[in-house]
């Protein structure tokens, strides 16, 4: 796996609902390495840090291979990579073979992989249309938020390099489908295993606990 583009987002004032708010999401290529750090990435803009940001959300990774998918869908849009507000467009990144609390060496950083993308409406105001939302929990294909654990420079061409798999973790793929999809005939082992995971946050643990109540 491999780093694709850098991207970095200027704040930006939208509308919604009549009202204005400002946004981080819309993020384009950079020619210059990215700082991550242990809460946020460096000269981003991280608004709303009630969702974005800190500990389990310090960067946001999206798969360059899932680009062709969306712009089928979406051919009419101006399309760059940074799209979905990732910081990160990496190649050969499925999320259905990384697992929760496994960590990757990523330029001079180390990272943990903590948490999958919940999208909300400022994704759909990217897409100029809502209907990416649905889209998007649907497909599995979320992307994946990662922790800090030694903060560092990442550039273009970086390796994304697996150091230490948590090989008894679920995978991220798994993950969306105990947050979206959940079925208790199917999925009740799988719940039991999520929540019995040190390496998956206590938010995620939560949203899981109400579907065992």
């Amino acid at each position: 796996m491999k780093v694709i583009s850098t991207n970095i987002g200027e704040p930006k004032i939208v509308s919604w609902r009549g009202k204005e708010v400002k946004t981080g999401i819309y993020k384009y290529p950079v020619d210059l390495p990215i700082y991550l750090g242990k809460e946020d990435v460096k000269d981003d803009h991280v608004i709303d840090r009630k969702y974005h940001g800190g500990i389990d959300k310090a960067c946001y990774i999206y798969a360059k291979d899932y680009y062709p998918y969306w712009k089928e869908k979406y051919p009419d849009l101006d399309w760059n990579y940074g799209m979905f507000g990732e910081n990160l467009t990496i190649s050969g990144f499925d999320e259905k073979n990384i697992k929760i609390g496994s960590i990757y060496t990523l330029g001079n950083a180390t990272v943990q992989i903590s948490r999958p993308r919940q999208p909300c409406y400022k994704l759909g105001i990217r897409f100029e249309n809502q209907a990416i939302i649905k889209q998007f929990v649907d497909s599995l294909l979320s992307g994946v938020y990662v922790r800090v654990l030694e903060s560092g420079e990442v550039k273009v061409d970086d390796e994304f390099i697996l150091e230490k798999e948590n090989s008894e973790g679920v995978s991220i793929s798994e993950l969306n489908t105990l947050l979206f999809h959940y079925d208790k005939t199917l999925y009740k082992d799988l719940l039991k295993k999520a929540l019995n995971d040190p390496l998956i946050s206590e938010d995620d643990k939560k949203y899981f606990k109400k579907h065992a109540s």
